[in-house]
């Protein structure tokens, strides 16, 4: 069974997460993903932990599975002869280099776009290769504050938080996957591969959605709501007898079942109560009355309440609940690879069911250097191009 991408090259010169993520989902979906390092490998998340497993970082292998590994010295004339020759050879090239670098390497769009005119050339820059900032390093913790993100985000009066991933980098490897497959595609009408300028800074700003566009509409800075929603209500956590609870009422026929099944038949029929925007509006008179109700009870009774009147809930899990959640068991997100290394390792699978093509792992997350031999003689690159260990 082929996947959807297969016949697809990736030469992926990327590290750390926004660009191993995108290069990831692609192998996943069949491309041959030719993931280069330095000699010794410099890939940084190969060194963040703990945990690690016989010296295996787990981060880095969140990021890089379906992927062959080669060792290059870019710092050499032969090391990018041999970017030249992959870059020849594949449909696509990814790097997260620091704007400017790869053209003093003599790798820019303009080079490997003379040597092959079909290659999209897909570049991940913390601000872009444009603008005043463009030549100024970018984290996604940086990103997150500087983006909006973390005013948005932690409770009330408290701190500015930023999210318990490095969200800006996992979107903007997604970002990247919708940029490369659609230069890909329209590359099947024109002939010609593209540049594409992703930016972690962009990426952060767009994913602001209804907050960014309430602020634009309104000129009003947002305030941080913790848990609440800025524009529905109630759309939040609650505490219940035993703990919390989400709850996420999404129209007024909802809000009348909650207030019916927490027996407050007077809060449905207040004017105050009766359409979303009154309830926004008045949130702060409602939601403690909403909140009292539900301490009476414990989490599972109110979770089994609401489902059965259709109103749109769920329980707070830890990782070891999530991992044991029927559901994605059923979802088969979950998996296990073998690796030379680390023994057996399990993994979070790919999200992207496709009922032809489905998305597989092929390939453990590699060492470097590891496919050196292979990809040396694959492509006839001269031995002292390609460093081993």
């Amino acid at each position: 069974m082929t996947g959807a991408l297969d016949g697809i090259r990736i030469l992926d010169l990327s590290r750390v997460l926004a660009g191993p993520y995108c290069t990831m989902i692609l192998g996943d979906l069949g491309a041959d993903v030719i993931k280069v390092e330095a000699p010794g490998g410099s890939d940084e998340t190969r060194k963040w932990g703990p945990p690690f497993k016989e010296g295996v970082s787990a981060y880095y292998l969140c990021a890089n599975r379906n992927k062959r590994s080669i060792t290059i010295d870019l710092k050499s004339e032969n090391g990018i002869q041999a970017i030249k020759t992959l870059a020849n050879e594949s449909d696509v090239i990814i790097h997260n280099f620091k704007t400017g670098t790869m053209e003093r390497f003599g790798l820019s769009y303009d080079t490997l776009s003379a040597i092959n005119p079909k290659l999209v050339y897909c570049s991940i820059t913390g601000f872009g290769e444009t603008g005043p900032y463009k030549n100024m390093p970018g984290y996604d913790f940086i990103i997150q504050a500087m983006s909006g993100l973390m005013s948005i985000t932690g409770e009330k009066d408290g701190e500015p938080q930023k999210l318990g991933i490095a969200i800006t980098d996992v979107l903007t490897g997604l970002y990247a996957c919708v940029g490369i497959q659609s230069a890909l595609l329209e590359r099947q009408q024109s002939g010609k591969g593209q540049r594409l300028d992703l930016s972690l800074y962009d990426t952060a700003v767009s994913s602001l959605v209804n907050i960014g566009s309430n602020y634009l509409m309104s000129g009003k800075i947002p305030e941080r709501l913790g848990n609440h929603h800025a524009n529905i209500v109630p759309y939040q956590t609650f505490h219940t007898q035993d703990g919390e609870m989400v709850i996420a009422v999404g129209n007024d026929h909802q809000f009348r079942a909650l207030c019916s099944i927490l027996d407050l038949p007077g809060i449905a029929a207040d004017g105050r109560f009766q359409s979303n925007p009154d309830r926004v509006q008045h949130r702060e008179v409602l939601i403690p009355m909403l909140q009292n109700a539900l301490l009476e009870k414990p989490t599972d009774i109110w979770l089994e309440a609401c489902r059965q009147n259709k109103i749109p809930c769920g329980p707070i899990q830890n990782l070891a609940e999530v991992a044991q959640d029927p559901q994605l068991q059923s979802r088969e997100m979950f998996a296990t690879c073998d690796h030379p290394t680390a023994g057996k390792i399990n993994m979070v699978a790919s999200p992207l069911k496709l009922s032809r093509t489905p998305a597989t792992i092929r390939r453990h997350p590699p060492e470097p250097g590891e496919h050196n031999n292979a990809v040396r003689q694959e492509f006839h690159i001269d031995q002292h191009h390609i460093i081993e260990e």
